[in-house]
Protein backbone atom coordinates (compact mmCIF):
# COMPACT_ATOMS: atom_id res chain seq x y z
CA UNK A 1 0.00 0.00 0.00
CA UNK A 2 1.19 3.20 -0.87
CA UNK A 3 2.59 5.59 2.20
CA UNK A 4 0.89 8.65 3.02
CA UNK A 5 3.05 11.23 0.98
CA UNK A 6 2.60 9.14 -1.81
CA UNK A 7 -1.28 9.17 -1.26
CA UNK A 8 -1.31 13.18 -0.87
CA UNK A 9 0.35 13.68 -3.93
CA UNK A 10 -1.90 11.59 -5.68
CA UNK A 11 -4.70 13.01 -4.08
CA UNK A 12 -3.22 16.72 -5.12
CA UNK A 13 -3.39 15.41 -8.41
CA UNK A 14 -6.52 14.32 -8.82
CA UNK A 15 -7.90 17.11 -7.23
CA UNK A 16 -5.87 19.09 -9.79
CA UNK A 17 -7.15 16.90 -12.46
CA UNK A 18 -10.70 17.69 -11.50
CA UNK A 19 -9.76 21.52 -11.44
CA UNK A 20 -8.65 21.66 -14.93
CA UNK A 21 -12.16 20.42 -15.78
CA UNK A 22 -14.54 22.40 -13.68
CA UNK A 23 -15.58 24.75 -16.14
CA UNK A 24 -17.50 24.30 -19.40
CA UNK A 25 -16.45 26.84 -22.14
CA UNK A 26 -18.45 25.14 -24.78
CA UNK A 27 -17.14 23.84 -28.01
CA UNK A 28 -15.96 26.33 -30.58
CA UNK A 29 -14.40 24.59 -33.70
CA UNK A 30 -14.50 21.29 -34.29
CA UNK A 31 -13.36 18.21 -31.87
CA UNK A 32 -11.47 15.24 -32.35
CA UNK A 33 -10.39 12.16 -30.09
CA UNK A 34 -7.35 12.50 -27.77
CA UNK A 35 -4.86 10.95 -28.71
CA UNK A 36 -2.43 11.09 -25.84
CA UNK A 37 -2.77 9.97 -22.75
CA UNK A 38 -4.02 11.58 -19.59
CA UNK A 39 -0.79 13.80 -18.21
CA UNK A 40 -2.08 13.05 -14.80
CA UNK A 41 -2.98 9.15 -15.83
CA UNK A 42 0.45 9.21 -16.85
CA UNK A 43 2.50 10.35 -13.16
CA UNK A 44 -0.10 7.53 -11.32
CA UNK A 45 1.52 4.72 -13.36
CA UNK A 46 4.76 6.18 -13.05
CA UNK A 47 3.82 5.68 -9.44
CA UNK A 48 2.44 2.62 -9.31
CA UNK A 49 5.42 0.86 -11.24
CA UNK A 50 8.10 2.74 -8.70
CA UNK A 51 6.61 1.27 -6.21
CA UNK A 52 6.06 -2.16 -7.39
CA UNK A 53 9.75 -2.40 -8.68
CA UNK A 54 11.36 -0.93 -5.39
CA UNK A 55 12.74 2.05 -6.93
CA UNK A 56 9.95 4.24 -4.66
CA UNK A 57 11.44 2.84 -1.78
CA UNK A 58 14.94 3.49 -2.65
CA UNK A 59 14.08 7.10 -3.60
CA UNK A 60 12.94 7.17 -0.33
CA UNK A 61 16.16 5.88 1.58
CA UNK A 62 18.01 7.85 -0.82
CA UNK A 63 16.51 11.27 0.85
CA UNK A 64 16.75 10.35 4.59
CA UNK A 65 19.99 9.84 4.07
CA UNK A 66 20.43 12.54 2.53
CA UNK A 67 18.26 14.55 4.97
CA UNK A 68 20.15 12.64 8.39
CA UNK A 69 23.95 13.44 6.49
CA UNK A 70 22.53 17.51 6.85
CA UNK A 71 21.44 17.19 10.45
CA UNK A 72 24.81 14.97 11.56
CA UNK A 73 26.92 16.77 9.11
CA UNK A 74 25.97 20.57 7.93
CA UNK A 75 28.03 22.48 5.61
CA UNK A 76 30.26 24.28 6.86
CA UNK A 77 30.20 27.88 7.16
CA UNK A 78 32.38 29.60 4.44
CA UNK A 79 34.76 32.77 5.16
CA UNK A 80 35.66 31.31 8.71
CA UNK A 81 39.12 30.10 9.53
CA UNK A 82 40.89 29.19 12.65
CA UNK A 83 41.59 32.43 14.76
CA UNK A 84 45.45 33.54 13.63
CA UNK A 85 45.52 37.08 15.31
CA UNK A 86 43.24 37.60 18.48
CA UNK A 87 41.00 40.71 17.89
CA UNK A 88 38.21 42.85 19.58
CA UNK A 89 35.50 45.02 17.86
CA UNK A 90 32.12 46.50 18.80
CA UNK A 91 28.82 46.64 17.26
CA UNK A 92 26.88 49.14 17.74
CA UNK A 93 22.57 47.58 17.78
CA UNK A 94 21.29 50.84 17.50
CA UNK A 95 18.71 51.48 15.00
CA UNK A 96 16.40 53.76 12.92
CA UNK A 97 12.81 53.78 12.55
CA UNK A 98 12.12 53.80 8.91
CA UNK A 99 8.12 55.01 9.96
CA UNK A 100 5.86 56.03 12.74
CA UNK A 101 4.91 53.49 15.09
CA UNK A 102 1.33 53.96 16.42
CA UNK A 103 -1.10 52.40 18.61
CA UNK A 104 -4.73 51.14 18.07
CA UNK A 105 -6.06 54.30 17.67
CA UNK A 106 -3.65 55.71 15.33
CA UNK A 107 -1.49 57.65 17.60
CA UNK A 108 1.77 58.11 17.28
CA UNK A 109 4.02 56.61 19.84
CA UNK A 110 7.19 56.75 18.47
CA UNK A 111 7.95 58.82 15.25
CA UNK A 112 10.12 58.00 12.29
CA UNK A 113 13.84 59.16 13.15
CA UNK A 114 13.50 57.54 16.42
CA UNK A 115 16.75 55.57 17.27
CA UNK A 116 16.39 52.30 19.26
CA UNK A 117 18.80 50.24 21.20
CA UNK A 118 17.62 47.23 22.31
CA UNK A 119 20.16 46.84 25.45
CA UNK A 120 17.70 50.10 26.80
CA UNK A 121 15.11 47.46 27.10
CA UNK A 122 16.82 44.35 27.57
CA UNK A 123 19.96 42.79 28.44
CA UNK A 124 22.06 39.86 27.04
CA UNK A 125 21.51 36.70 29.62
CA UNK A 126 23.83 34.34 28.01
CA UNK A 127 26.86 34.53 25.83
CA UNK A 128 27.62 33.10 22.04
CA UNK A 129 30.13 30.59 21.31
CA UNK A 130 31.16 30.03 17.52
CA UNK A 131 33.76 27.75 17.67
CA UNK A 132 34.75 24.76 14.69
CA UNK A 133 33.44 21.17 15.81
CA UNK A 134 36.46 19.91 13.38
CA UNK A 135 39.14 21.40 15.40
CA UNK A 136 40.21 19.15 18.70
CA UNK A 137 41.89 22.55 20.26
CA UNK A 138 38.67 24.68 19.55
CA UNK A 139 36.39 21.71 20.90
CA UNK A 140 38.75 21.70 23.85
CA UNK A 141 38.17 25.55 23.91
CA UNK A 142 34.68 25.67 24.25
CA UNK A 143 34.00 23.05 26.99
CA UNK A 144 36.90 25.13 29.14
CA UNK A 145 34.89 28.51 28.29
CA UNK A 146 31.88 27.09 29.30
CA UNK A 147 33.04 25.60 32.53
CA UNK A 148 34.33 28.69 33.67
CA UNK A 149 32.06 31.41 32.16
CA UNK A 150 30.26 33.33 35.01
CA UNK A 151 27.28 33.56 32.69
CA UNK A 152 25.51 31.15 29.92
CA UNK A 153 27.13 30.28 27.11
CA UNK A 154 25.54 29.28 23.89
CA UNK A 155 27.47 26.92 21.94
CA UNK A 156 26.92 27.27 18.15
CA UNK A 157 28.73 25.32 15.88
CA UNK A 158 30.26 26.93 12.57
CA UNK A 159 31.51 23.58 11.46
CA UNK A 160 31.15 19.87 12.51
CA UNK A 161 28.99 17.59 13.99
CA UNK A 162 26.34 19.01 16.31
CA UNK A 163 24.84 15.99 16.95
CA UNK A 164 27.47 14.04 18.17
CA UNK A 165 28.83 16.85 20.34
CA UNK A 166 25.39 17.13 21.72
CA UNK A 167 25.58 13.05 22.19
CA UNK A 168 28.74 13.39 24.07
CA UNK A 169 28.27 16.82 26.13
CA UNK A 170 24.60 15.48 26.90
CA UNK A 171 23.55 19.77 25.89
CA UNK A 172 22.30 21.37 23.28
CA UNK A 173 24.73 22.85 20.93
CA UNK A 174 23.49 24.96 17.61
CA UNK A 175 24.51 25.33 14.08
CA UNK A 176 25.31 28.76 12.62
CA UNK A 177 23.20 27.72 9.28
CA UNK A 178 24.29 29.61 6.16
CA UNK A 179 26.53 31.54 8.55
CA UNK A 180 23.99 34.05 9.25
CA UNK A 181 24.70 34.48 13.03
CA UNK A 182 28.55 34.97 11.50
CA UNK A 183 27.65 37.37 8.77
CA UNK A 184 25.15 39.56 11.35
CA UNK A 185 28.37 39.74 13.63
CA UNK A 186 30.85 39.97 11.33
CA UNK A 187 32.96 37.26 12.29
CA UNK A 188 36.06 36.01 10.21
CA UNK A 189 37.77 34.09 13.08
CA UNK A 190 37.01 30.86 15.35
CA UNK A 191 36.82 30.62 17.51
CA UNK A 192 34.53 33.72 18.85
CA UNK A 193 32.72 35.39 21.68
CA UNK A 194 29.84 37.61 21.27
CA UNK A 195 28.35 39.33 24.48
CA UNK A 196 27.26 42.38 26.21
CA UNK A 197 29.59 45.35 26.95
CA UNK A 198 27.19 48.40 28.10
CA UNK A 199 25.26 49.46 25.43
CA UNK A 200 26.83 47.80 22.65
CA UNK A 201 27.72 44.10 21.21
CA UNK A 202 31.61 42.94 22.12
CA UNK A 203 32.97 40.53 19.48
CA UNK A 204 36.06 38.25 20.79
CA UNK A 205 38.14 36.19 17.93
CA UNK A 206 40.12 34.19 20.50
CA UNK A 207 43.43 31.84 19.93
CA UNK A 208 42.40 28.95 22.03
Amino acid sequence: MPNRSILAILLFLSVLGASLHAEDLGTVGPTYDIAERDLIEVIKDKFRRMEKTGELAGMQDDYKRKVMGGIERPRPVSGIRPTETARTFFIDPTWTLDRNVVDEKGNVLYPAGTRINPFDYARMTQALLFFDGRDKMQIAFAKRFMAESKMRVKPILVGGEPMKLMRQWKREVFYDQGGALSRRFSITQAPAVVSQQRRQLRVDEIRP
